[in-house]
């Protein structure tokens, strides 16, 4: 798909959606967040630095605060939204037991990239975990209970 008369377009949570004209620099954080009212998707750092806005870009995850809309036309986009349905996401579901968070400000970033990861490998090491969560800040300090919630997925 590409920008064309009928304006942007991507595949959001499985949906291909249309907006009317989108400025190509304008940011998929603000697209996602105001034209869509997908607030699941934090703001926080604006810099990319700390995860809370992570989104997963073709399956891979990705700061959408550093997204501009000319780099996601055409692309499938999925917010923590799309994980919603009848059943609880496994993700979900192991960060509700093992109290894999505090505040729950960087939970949805945390889950997204932890959903990229075991896509990508279905049984990472502890290190490969960690290193699969390096681009997401907690400020409340659960990474231990975060970590445990990828390894009992993985049992």
């Amino acid at each position: 798909m590409i920008m064309d008369e009928a304006g942007w377009s991507c595949r959001l949570n499985g949906e291909v959606i249309r907006l009317g004209e989108v400025s190509p620099s304008r940011r998929l954080l603000d697209i996602l967040r105001e034209d869509m009212q997908l607030t699941g998707t934090k703001v926080s750092c604006e810099m990319g630095r700390c995860g809370a806005c992570m989104v997963l870009l073709d399956g891979k995850p990705a700061n959408s605060c550093l997204l501009m809309a000319y780099q996601c036309e055409g692309r499938d986009i999925v917010t923590i939204e799309g994980l919603a349905g009848p059943d609880s996401d496994p993700v979900q579901r192991a960060f509700l037991e093992e109290g894999a968070f505090q505040c729950g400000y960087c939970t949805s970033g945390m889950i997204m990239s932890v959903k990229g990861l075991l896509a990508a490998n279905s049984c990472p090491s502890r290190a490969e975990i960690e290193e699969g969560l390096s681009g997401n800040l907690c400020r409340c300090t659960g990474y231990g209970s975060i970590v445990r919630a990828v390894e009992k997925i993985m049992k």
